[in-house]
């Protein structure tokens, strides 16, 4: 067995780093084909406010954090669809107002600034037993959602107009999309941390898109990018003593960096 096998705490950070892997480029494909991809920045702004929330009213942050991201998620779909806001303006104002309500409460909660520290950039020692069932159950509900309305994204998100005269639902299927994106962003926190969970979704997604050649073939190649970039960051985190976050991201970035030398070679 590996060296990096024989701590209980770097399996369960492993095979936590797997799920999240698998589920975050999922998403970040169709965020990313639809130009949406900074609602995953801007969610992962609005689950720092409620990590802050959680630590400061001493509740489970994670539990505080999904409500307030799930409860952002349908004010900026909501937003959105009303045609008040252009979708831009609406992150804008999430992703600042969360950023903003983080601040006032890290500054109002001074005692808590180490486990803040852990969420905002991962911790894989924090990755608990209860943790990982909470990821799998989290994850597989996002997942089957996926796949069950698979064939309705799909339509979505290369032509809405052509899917609202097909009779599907645009309206409801976008707002569990962005429910769906909310979900991805906390239970990714507890890996990469929530300021990089963003980047998890998009750069693997990007990448695919790059160089696949069918929308199938752009979901597999963004998870095995993601995958890749776990693997190889929580390795360097372990032997290097690296924050693994930002090490994941890092690798992910890399690959995205040779994806453009793959693309001008063919």
């Amino acid at each position: 067995m590996p060296e990096i096998l024989q701590y209980g705490f770097m399996q369960r950070a492993l095979l936590g780093g797997l799920m999240i892997g698998t589920i975050a480029p999922v998403m970040g494909v169709f965020l990313v084909l639809r130009r949406l991809s900074l609602i995953a920045d801007a969610l992962s702004h609005v689950a720092l406010a409620g990590i802050a929330l959680g630590l400061v009213a001493g509740v489970y942050p994670f539990a505080i954090a999904l409500l307030v991201c799930v409860s952002g998620a349908i004010g900026i779909e909501r937003l959105r669809t009303s045609g008040h806001l252009q979708g831009d303006a609406v992150l804008a104002v999430f992703l600042s107002g969360g950023f903003a309500v983080a601040v006032v409460l890290i500054s109002v909660g001074r005692g808590f600034n180490v486990d803040l520290f852990s969420y905002l950039f991962g911790a894989i020692t924090a990755v608990q037993p209860s943790d990982l069932w909470l990821i799998l159950g989290m994850g597989l509900c996002v997942l089957s959602a996926i796949v069950l309305l698979y064939k309705e994204l799909f339509a979505i998100t290369f032509d809405e107009e052509c899917a609202r005269l097909q009779g599907i639902p645009v309206d409801r299927i976008n707002l569990l999309l962005t429910i769906l994106t909310s979900l991805a962003v906390v239970i990714a926190m507890r890996i990469t941390g929530v300021l990089l969970t963003s980047a998890l979704m998009v750069i693997p997604a990007v990448t695919a898109v790059r160089l696949a050649r069918s929308f199938r073939a752009t979901l597999l190649l963004a998870v095995a990018a993601s995958l890749a970039a776990v693997v190889s960051g929580m390795v360097a985190a372990y032997y290097f003593d690296l924050a693994t976050g930002g090490a994941i991201v890092l690798f992910a970035i890399v690959l995205f960096a040779a994806s453009f030398l793959l693309r001008r070679a063919r």
